[in-house]
């Protein structure tokens, strides 16, 4: 699930960049937002009805109060820190060239299990030389020019930052209520607090929505709805710096498609970080033994 979200995410960039020849960045993360939470509440609907009669405790059947309680206190925060994150993206790349921005952002595969520390949650020494691996392979895949650090560079890695405590939000409350529902929420309040930004920072050309309407589409109904809906799923059985690692595919997907899609070619620098990556994270699935066995 987490190796399919990276890859939807990857696709979407394409979408990203030809839905920002039409509109902002505010009113392209709201609309897609507001659509990935629409599609989402027949599923709701359906996992609800289906749920009725069972274990009333049970997250899917969302009835119990501690369920509704991590349920809108998650979707808060992963709405929060979302918008946080995009936000500065966005903010950032306007100081720095979109390699560096992937680059940076992908660092929360280090940034996760930093943080995972502070919270009682160790890493196996080769998942280790697995994110030292993911993040050589990235810079041979996103940086084509000499690395320096400016304003736009720091905008990036505040939101590495906060996707990573994204990644442990979701973590800590995906096994405590409705995966599907959390994913609603999270995008309904990404949605509500872009709205003021459109009003204040872009005007809303309806015109330029519809001209962008199939990739705005995609990436409401894709990126939002069925990706980061997956990713909530698949982090309950998924300790959050291996959930890191397979997410930060994203960057070798992007690239990919662009190849694809777009007709750009990948230089050998660049195919030579796909597989320095894809190799970090088969290692990084590789079973751990158990004490007896070892």
């Amino acid at each position: 699930m987490l190796l399919a979200t990276a890859f939807i995410w990857g696709t979407a960039f394409v979408a990203q960049r030809k839905g920002m020849e039409f509109i902002g960045p505010f009113t392209f993360n709201g609309i897609r937002s507001f659509i990935g939470a629409g599609v989402l509440i027949p599923v709701i609907l359906f996992i609800r009805n289906s749920a009725r009669g069972k274990d009333p405790d049970s997250p899917d059947a969302l009835i119990s109060p501690s369920s509704k309680k991590n349920l809108l206190q998650g979707g808060l925060a992963c709405g929060v820190m979302m918008f946080t994150a995009s936000s500065l993206q966005q903010a950032g790349m306007v100081y720095t060239t979109s390699g560096k921005a992937g680059f940076i952002t992908a660092l929360y595969i280090v940034i996760v299990p930093v943080l995972g520390l502070f919270i009682g949650k160790r890493v196996r020494p080769l998942i280790v030389i697995c994110v030292a691996m993911a993040v050589c392979g990235l810079y041979l895949l996103t940086i084509k020019e000499g690395f320096s650090i400016n304003r736009g560079d720091l905008l990036i890695l505040a939101c590495a930052f906060f996707f990573s405590l994204h990644i442990l939000v979701i973590d800590h409350y995906s096994p405590r209520t409705n995966s599907v529902a959390l994913s609603a929420i999270q995008l309904l309040v990404t949605g509500i607090i872009s709205v003021p930004c459109i009003a204040i920072f872009e005007t809303i050309d309806w015109s330029a929505v519809f001209d962008c309407a199939v990739p705005i589409l995609y990436a409401g109904v894709m990126s939002c709805g069925v990706a980061y809906t997956m990713q909530i799923i698949a982090q309950k059985y998924t300790e959050p710096t291996i959930a890191s690692l397979l997410l930060s595919l994203e960057s070798v997907f992007a690239a990919l498609a662009g190849a694809v899609v777009l007709g750009e070619v990948l230089s050998g620098r660049e195919l030579a970080g796909c597989i320095i990556m894809f190799i970090a994270i088969i290692l990084a699935q590789l079973p751990q033994r158990s004490k007896t066995e070892q």
